[in-house]
């Protein structure tokens, strides 16, 4: 693991959840993901939620999905509320606030989320919630999970606001990508229903479509690290069930990845 506290303050942070990516579809499309998986695999984790919007309350709270082992040593957390009690690592960052979100805009981060699916949409108080923990939010239509080309729209709205932010401004910028959860059938000709093959398929136009982002990030002042997960998988008919909220080893099981932009 990092040192969080050398890295919070002296890079720019860019967390991007792939809403519903199962950890196998992420395995068998590893070596086509070449922007996410460029430089190393996809770890094994376990969400602290079951779907989108307790995920995130659990994230933007500083519990990132957790190592999918029985080593308790080796959970250690990036990012920790401050005097609660419990023993920290010396690695982890400590905050002082309700959430990093604002822990991060308390170190001078400008905090930034392009949102995706419908909790992050703003158009009733529920979905109010997860944008209201940044200084700025942003939904628009072709963010959503309806739009096929959802990842180009949410990443070219991403470069314009990199754009009007000075190079040397630390930005911490969160991107709840849609593109893979359902409905995902139409990132392959003539598929019916959303699947495996499907999800894959949109996986891989995610991975293509972030190339433009990560580029951008890496022209800033300061180096960027990423945190790029999930926040739940979906099952499509395992053991009877479909859909995620819902508690089964494919919902619970999520890849994750840290790693320099």
């Amino acid at each position: 693991m990092p040192d969080m506290n050398t890295i919070v303050g002296s890079h720019d942070l860019l967390m991007i959840t792939l809403d519903t990516l199962r950890y196998d579809v992420a395995k068998l499309e590893e070596e086509n993901c070449p922007n996410l998986c460029g430089s190393g695999p996809w770890e094994k984790r376990h969400t602290p939620g079951s779907f989108t919007y307790a995920a995130h309350h659990a994230f933007f709270g500083g519990f990132m999905p957790t190592p999918a082992n029985t080593d308790k040593a080796s959970h250690v957390r990036l990012f920790h509320s401050r005097n609660t009690g419990l023993k920290t690592h010396p690695h982890t960052w400590l905050f002082d606030t309700p959430d990093i979100v604002s822990g991060f805009a308390a170190e001078g981060y400008r905090t930034i989320c392009i949102g995706g699916v419908i909790f992050f949409t703003k158009k009733n108080p529920l979905a109010k919630v997860l944008p209201g923990y940044f200084q700025q939010s942003y939904w628009r239509m072709n963010f959503g999970v309806t739009n096929p080309k959802s990842t180009e729209h949410q990443v070219q709205h991403a470069l314009k606001l990199l754009e009007q932010t000075a190079p040397d401004e630390k930005i911490f910028m969160f991107l709840n990508v849609s593109a893979i959860h359902g409905p995902n059938r139409y990132f392959v000709e003539g598929a019916k229903e959303d699947s495996v093959e499907t999800q894959r398929a949109a996986l891989r136009y995610v991975d293509e479509a972030l190339g433009p982002l990560f580029e951008a990030m890496r022209k800033r002042a300061r180096p960027a690290y990423c945190l790029a997960f999930s926040d739940h998988g979906t099952a499509y008919g395992e053991d009877g069930y479909q859909g995620h909220r819902l508690a089964h080893d494919v919902v619970w099981t999520v890849p994750y990845r840290e790693f320099l932009v």
